[in-house]
Order: C-alpha cells, then sequence, then structure tokens
C-alpha cells in the first residue's frame, strides 16, 4: 500500500538543485524547494544538499534522476554500492551531471540511513530506439569496442509528457513530437508511446540548439580548431558546453527571456540568436516528423516550452502545410495550466505541457520497490 508514504525526489542538474516530497498516493506535493548549483564547485554542492535535506522530515524512499545510464541501465534500480559505482564510472558520459547525482546519493544517504534509494536514468525511455537511430556511421570496430551509440536524454521529462498527453486528448496519440525546450533541449519522436529518434545523442551536446550548448555542429570545425588553431581539448569542451547557444550568440544571457527582450529592442546579435534557435528547432521537428511519417501532436514542455508564446507561434506557423493550426488566444494565454492551444480545426493537437519529471521518478521508485 501506498498510503500514508511520502517520497523525496533529488533532481541535481547541470543550473539548479531541485527537491520535492510527495505523497505516494495521491502524488501531491508535501514539501519542496530549490536552489543555485554549481556543479564544479564541490564545496558548494556539499552545502547546499545539506541545507536542503535538513529541512525534509521523514520519508520512505528516494528516487535520484540520473542523467546517464550508458549500456548498463535501461530502466531504474535501488542503489547499491555497485550502482553508485557504475553511476560513479558514467561520469566521463556526462561529467555535468553524473558526479552532482552521486553527491545527491550520498548526501541522502547521509540525512537518511537505511531508506530505500532509486536512480531513475533519463536515457532509459530512449532505449527502445531502433538499432537504425541509434547506430552512429563509424568505424565498426570504434561502435563495438566502446559502446558507442546514441543515448538520447530528458526521458524522464518525456515519458511523462507522453501520459499527460494521454490525459489531456483522452486518448494516446500514436505519434507524438515532444519538444523539451529549457537549459538543454532535446526532441523525441514518440511512436506508440516508444522513443524511436531524438535528437540529443551519444552526450546531451548533439541536437538543437540550448542555452548555453551549442547542439550539433560539422565535426570537421572542432578537428580545424584542435588541429589548425591548436585550441586544446577542455578549452573546446567548455566553449561548447557552456558558452555556445543562446549565450554565445547573442552575447547577452542565456536565459531566452532576456535574449527575446533585446531581440525586441532591436540588439542584432539578440534576433540572430532568437532566429537561428527557430530555426533549428523548425528543422529538427521536421525531422522527427518524417521519422513518424506524420504527427498528431506536437507537445511543448521545459522553460521556454512552457512559458514562450512567441517561440512556440513560430514554430507552430512553420507547419501550417501539414494542417497545423494555433489558437492565438491559447497560447497566448497567462494560464500556466496544461492545455491544448489547437484550433478545434487544427489536424495536428498543440499542447504545452509542465515538465514534471518528479511524477516519472515516483512512479518508477514505487514500481522498483513494488508498492502497490
Amino acid at each position: 500500500m501506498t498510503s500514508d508514504r511520502s517520497v523525496l525526489i533529488v533532481n541535481t542538474g547541470s543550473s539548479s538543485l531541485k527537491w520535492v516530497v510527495l505523497d505516494a498516493a495521491s502524488e501531491t506535493v508535501e514539501q519542496q524547494g530549490d536552489a543555485s548549483w554549481e556543479v564544479t564547485d564541490a564545496g558548494r554542492n556539499q552545502r547546499e544538499l545539506a541545507s536542503a535535506l535538513g529541512q525534509v522530515g521523514s520519508v520512505d524512499a528516494i528516487g535520484h534522476r540520473v542523467v546517464h545510464g550508458g549500456t548498463r541501465f535501461s530502466d531504474a534500480v535501488v542503489v547499491d554500492a555497485g550502482v553508485r559505482e557504475e553511476i560513479t564510472r558514467l561520469a566521463e558520459l556526462a561529467p555535468l551531471h553524473n558526479p552532482a547525482a552521486v553527491a545527491g546519493i550520498d548526501a541522502a544517504q547521509a540525512r537518511f540511513p537505511g531508506v530505500p534509494q532509486v536512480a531513475a536514468f533519463d536515457t532509459a525511455f530512449h532505449a527502445s530506439m531502433p538499432q537504425v537511430a541509434a547506430t552512429y556511421p563509424i568505424p565498426w570496430e570504434w561502435t563495438t569496442r566502446w559502446d558507442l551509440r546514441r543515448f538520447g536524454f530528458h526521458g524522464l521529462s518525456v515519458e511523462y509528457s507522453v501520459r499527460r498527453a494521454r490525459e489531456l486528448l483522452g486518448r494516446a496519440p500514436p505519434r507524438l513530437v515532444v519538444c523539451h525546450l529549457g537549459a538543454g533541449c532535446s526532441l523525441t519522436a514518440v511512436a506508440d508511446g516508444r522513443s524511436i529518434s531524438t535528437s540529443m545523442g551519444f552526450t546531451p551536446l548533439e541536437g538543437v540548439m540550448m542555452a548555453r550548448r551549442s547542439g550539433s555542429i560539422d565535426p570537421g570545425l572542432l578537428l580545424f580548431l584542435l588541429s589548425r588553431r591548436g585550441m586544446d581539448p577542455a578549452a573546446l569542451d567548455r566553449g561548447l558546453n557552456e558558452q555556445s547557444g543562446l549565450l554565445g550568440v547573442s552575447g547577452i544571457s542565456a536565459d531566452m527571456r532576456q535574449v527575446l527582450a533585446a531581440a525586441e529592442a532591436g540588439q542584432e546579435r539578440a534576433v540572430l540568436a532568437r532566429d537561428l534557435f527557430v530555426h533549428r528547432l523548425i528543422a529538427c521537428v521536421g525531422a522527427m516528423v518524417a521519422t513518424l511519417r506524420g504527427v498528431d501532436a506536437l507537445v511543448f514542455t521545459g522553460g521556454i516550452g512552457e512559458h514562450s508564446a512567441s517561440i512556440r507561434g513560430a514554430v507552430c506557423e512553420a507547419f501550417g502545410y501539414i494542417g497545423l493550426r494555433l489558437d492565438p488566444s491559447s497560447n497566448g494565454g497567462s494560464s500556466p495550466a496544461d492545455r491544448d492551444i489547437a484550433l478545434q480545426a487544427s489536424a495536428v493537437r498543440i499542447l504545452v505541457i509542465a515538465a514534471r519529471e518528479d511524477l516519472s521518478i515516483l512512479r518508477q521508485v514505487k514500481r522498483v520497490l513494488r508498492w502497490s
């Protein structure tokens, strides 16, 4: 039974620490909090975690969002010493995220000794991708020797969006494109509830333009910078992951709200950043629609997806040719509630869904611990 049970959900992201205590039966919030988060500052991270968990009362289980599960984890698991070690090892694939998740696991163990912990992986939802979508066209020896493949991310958010879309529409859309647009951005093509393609790949750097990450660029450009311009790998990594995207192009901010305000004021680089973001987003939505051979519903989620009517409008305008019709009044509404913003006559439903990875993690905790 799940009655009277509480679950702490810990989400140590690339830019923030978020935590929430949920009633396991009703899924209602009992406590929650957040804090700024600097992954590279271990001392600050430990202090933030200790402060956050010190506010939490007794709980019956703890769920953690872990970004990268590699090829080892295709489902949520109870955390033991071996699982913790493997998550630590996978930090080479997600250096901004997995170490933070391990810090959260350790802090929760110290605060709640003996309470079961469950790791839920952002990559797990995409384990269903067919081989043709997961394979890179590189030397086969590389692929097999080092387990190189496209993993995909934001799976917990996509999983929730799929479930919520079913609730909003009263049916499961057979062909769904989910746009998770936040500090990190990714798109996923979902067929009959399963991921069949996604924009992020071996790391969260691939795909569409993001707040600070470049998204996909020509690998030859990177080779040029390394071999012809003497850039060292650490500087290249930092530039692509922390100094690119909206921040790099606009020169103003990684926050879409500030970029849009500057663009409205006529600042040229902000205009370019906004338009480049939309251009790449449209191209990727088109690719996902083609992969699905059509689309029944388009979902916007994440901070930008939920709150930027102008970005949603610019993307939807590009797909009028497939019968997608946006309702301007619904799109521009101030209500944060999950809603359908398509006109009744639209051939494609357009949904705005608040990102709730915590609810996906809660359900996985209950399933793994076999709470009925």
